[in-house]
């Protein structure tokens, strides 16, 4: 059974990280001039649209999360709301911190809520997806020993690993090198994505050598 969920689960990551591959390689195909730099905010919403549609796809085809005792029209509107205003005050509490740690507040903007909405898509539209918008739970999950499944793990793993590398993206950022790359927020978005990509890889490989030592059971 463990094997079985972690297939599952690598799977999964295998497509969302295509997802990414596809929404780097098609725009450079179609859009005359894109690139990576060049067409920076335009790359940036190529991914996180791609990641948010891959995940919302294969997390309700899964049946990931947690089912709900109430299936009245009302109430799954009601659900869907909470997801988006969770969304949104997720792009806007990521746009306060970036800004915090010392990004412009007006003179680049657009820049830092677009990273923020990347941020979004590759950490609490998860959540969203994996728990639904039950923040008792995102707690829960993020708390010491607080997971209960393989994909409250991953989740850890994948989250994580894309915050911190939003964050070691910075740190390039001050230095005298004149690189396209270092112009904001792209080291930030590039470190955000390769951590996403990280996790992705990560999370199923790391279960499946400590499943052992893991005090949940699969379901």
């Amino acid at each position: 059974m463990w094997d079985q969920e972690i297939r599952q689960m690598a799977s999964s990551h295998a497509i969302m990280a295509s997802g990414v591959f596809m929404a780097t390689v098609v725009p450079a195909v179609l859009v005359p001039g894109f690139s990576v730099y060049g067409t920076h905010l335009l790359w940036l919403y190529s991914v996180a649209g791609a990641v948010a549609v891959v995940n919302i796809t294969l997390f309700w085809l899964l049946g990931v999360s947690s089912p709900t005792k109430k299936h009245t029209i009302t109430y799954k509107v009601s659900r869907l709301v909470r997801s988006c205003l969770y969304l949104l005050l997720s792009c806007l509490s990521f746009h306060t911190v970036v800004i915090l740690y010392g990004a412009p507040l007006l003179e680049t903007a657009l820049e830092t809520f677009s990273l923020a909405v990347l941020l979004t898509s590759l950490t609490t539209l998860r959540c969203v997806c994996v728990l639904g918008p039950n923040v008792q739970a995102w707690i829960r999950v993020f708390s010491r020993h607080g997971a209960m499944s393989v994909w409250d793990t991953s989740l850890q793993m994948v989250v994580g690993c894309s915050v911190v590398g939003a964050w070691l993206g910075a740190f390039p950022i001050p230095l005298d090198w004149d690189r396209p790359w270092q112009v904001w927020p792209v080291s930030c978005s590039l470190g955000a994505v390769i951590g996403y990509l990280t996790g992705l890889v990560a999370a199923p490989a790391w279960i499946h050598w400590h499943r052992k030592h893991l005090t949940y059971k699969i379901k």
